[in-house]
């Protein structure tokens, strides 16, 4: 199933910029009998609506990030993010980009906020041996193995009998199985613990599995659908990780990077040194309170109170990959504001 891609609403962005830009506030939207709709009244109204002053707020620190960290973001890197976009949503990839108000320049230019903004969280990061250590036991090295996913939990019971009885795995891979990427290759898949090439659930098994062990009948909620799917895994070549953590140290410094990335109270506090860094001062007082998440807020005795906030509150303040973007990647875990909602 094609992903659906997430995008900033530029329409909205641009009737907000056109009512705290416009040289001429007094312009007439429409006009009625006793009265007008001015730019300035539009303004004045759009800028309470919650969404709008999310939407400044994201500005402001995806500005503040790209200033800073602009200049580490390369054409090569932004091509191939646009390009990763692209490939994923396939003929509907430009029809989503001018419902959403972009066009292939300006789309650009936000992959470039977004990546200036990972690149800023990433250079906060400093790894101890606790993180490390959280990303080793986690990890597990890539592994060959097939994979059948049946169309009804009913079907995969039966395949499940058939391989049981001595079926050929792969043969009925080609025959049955209902994943299109690896069906033609008798369900032939490379994946290790970060990989989505396959469910969370369908990993577990899998990892548990001795090279030509078939797995039971494995149920695997998809994220898009909210559907169960039914998978069945046959491991091909399972490599123990061991117990030499330095093997694989590419591997777990990245998964300990994307741990930190995707946690939200260590990216909100980055996100607010950033901004007294850029000392950041809001004109209007309609947007007083919209960086209280990062900076705090003063009350009526002066007194400057905690920056903390809900769980629900710092879950708006930042998005989790860069799907991060990114999804960007690291479609995956990765962290960014809602900028890119």
């Amino acid at each position: 199933m094609k992903k659906k891609i997430v995008l900033a609403t530029a329409g909205l962005l641009s009737v907000l910029v056109l009512g705290a830009c416009s040289s001429s506030n007094s312009q007439e939207i429409a006009t009625m009998k006793g009265g007008k709709l001015t730019v300035e009244d539009f303004y004045n109204e759009a800028k309470k609506e919650q969404t709008n002053q999310q939407l400044v707020r994201n500005m402001i620190i995806y500005d503040v990030f790209e200033n800073a960290y602009g200049d580490k973001v390369t054409d090569k890197q932004i091509d191939k993010e646009y390009n990763k976009q692209a490939k994923q949503l396939g003929d509907s990839f430009e029809s989503q980009l001018q419902a959403a108000g972009y066009t292939k320049s300006s789309y650009k230019d936000y992959l470039k906020q977004s990546l200036a903004f990972q690149e800023g969280i990433k250079s906060h990061i400093k790894l101890t041996d606790a993180d490390k250590k959280a990303a080793w036991e986690s990890f597990h090295p890539e592994v060959e193995a097939r994979v059948i996913l049946a169309s009804s939990e009913d079907e995969a019971n039966e395949i499940k009998k058939q391989l049981d009885d001595g079926g050929d795995f792969a043969k009925i891979a080609k025959e049955k199985s209902q994943d299109t990427a690896t069906k033609e290759d008798g369900g032939k898949v490379k994946f290790d613990s970060q990989s989505d090439a396959v469910p969370s659930e369908v990993k577990e098994a899998a990892f548990a599995l001795k090279d030509g062990e078939v797995s039971a009948v494995v149920s695997a909620m998809d994220a898009s659908t909210y559907q169960t799917a039914y998978y069945i895994v046959k491991m091909e070549k399972n490599t123990p990780k061991g117990n030499d953590m330095s093997k694989y140290e590419k591997e777990v410094n990245e998964i300990a990077e994307n741990t930190k990335m995707a946690d939200q109270t260590f990216t909100s506090e980055v996100i607010g040194e950033e901004l007294k860094k850029a000392n950041v001062k809001i004109k209007d007082e309609a947007f007083d309170n919209i960086l209280s998440d990062f900076l705090g807020t003063t009350d009526s005795t002066g007194t400057s109170s905690s920056k903390k906030s809900s769980d629900k509150e710092s879950k708006s303040s930042t998005e989790a990959s860069t799907e991060a973007s990114s999804q960007a990647s690291t479609e995956e875990s990765q962290s960014s504001t809602e900028a890119s909602n």
